[in-house]
């Protein structure tokens, strides 16, 4: 049984991330930065959004933390957005969901110029990274890859269940693992015999949202569990205590996941930083 440590994969490559962001910035006179845009006062989504600012302290990048009203219109946040999309300092943005119910949030989120798109939010991106070209992967499902790869887990000829159809994570990870080769299943909440289903996998993905919602019996002896979902409870989106002796690898939660997704934003805005540099 093999324990996929999200907080020690992070580390291992921080180093490196150091050393790229410290010739970035010796080279342009400026170091890899990301804006977070918050709309309104949710406290989960500021706590996020400065677990985000503090992962750019620690890796000599700069942040930049817009904070804006509940009362934000759709106008007035694409402005915001339009904005960071021009300044040349800023080289990633992320707007944290969820945003006040008046936004339409999707349009927001395809403003996002894609070269900055470092959360991996946008159609075009996603349309991209489905299709196997080049784009920023959504930041929790593409953490959740490079975790897989950092132990070393085939995923080719795997059959993935994953539990989960958001546009940020369930979708995005779908498509992740069959454009790896594996042969994926998408269930979500409403899917007729899940325990069924959950039980012929070689992989599930949890990311349903719902504490728990995925028992210990459902899974096979032997499998693979990553779980994505992180609840006041401390935990996840799998009744996971039962399965440690019977699976061949999981995500601890906290620790697996979570740290992954950060590191990944961090990642995925030093990118964009080294491609416009590239450009310039």
């Amino acid at each position: 049984m093999l324990v996929l440590d999200g907080r020690a994969a992070a580390r291992d490559v921080a180093r490196s991330i150091r050393a790229r962001v410290a010739a970035i910035t010796e080279a342009d006179g400026r170091p890899p930065g990301l804006a977070t845009i918050l709309v309104g006062s949710d406290p989960a989504s500021a706590t996020y959004v400065e677990m985000k600012r503090r992962a750019c302290a620690r890796n000599g990048m700069r942040s930049w933390k817009i904070e804006l009203p509940e009362s934000t219109t759709t106008q007035e946040l694409l402005a915001e957005i339009g904005r960071l999309n021009h300044d040349p300092a800023v080289h990633g943005i992320l707007l944290q969901h969820p945003v006040p119910s008046q936004i339409d949030e999707r349009r927001c989120f395809d403003a996002i110029d894609i070269d900055k798109d470092v959360d991996g939010v946008t159609v075009q991106g996603f349309g991209r990274m489905a299709m196997g070209c080049r784009a920023f992967g959504s930041a929790t499902p593409q953490g959740i890859m490079r975790l897989l790869d950092h132990y070393e887990i085939p995923i080719e000829g795997k059959h993935a269940v994953v539990v989960g159809r958001s546009p940020i994570l369930g979708k995005p990870m779908a498509m992740m693992l069959l454009n790896r080769n594996a042969t994926v299943t998408i269930c979500h909440s409403r899917t007729r015999d899940l325990p069924t289903i959950v039980h012929t996998a070689d992989l599930v993905v949890a990311a349903v949202g719902k504490p728990e919602f995925i028992k210990a019996q459902w899974i096979k002896d032997g499998a693979i569990v990553i779980d994505a979902g992180y609840h006041p409870q401390r935990v996840g989106d799998v009744e996971l205590t039962p399965l440690i002796e019977r699976v061949a690898a999981y995500t601890p939660v906290p620790g697996g996941v979570g740290p992954m997704t950060i590191n990944t934003l961090i990642l995925q805005t030093l990118e964009a930083a080294e491609r416009h540099k590239g450009k310039a």
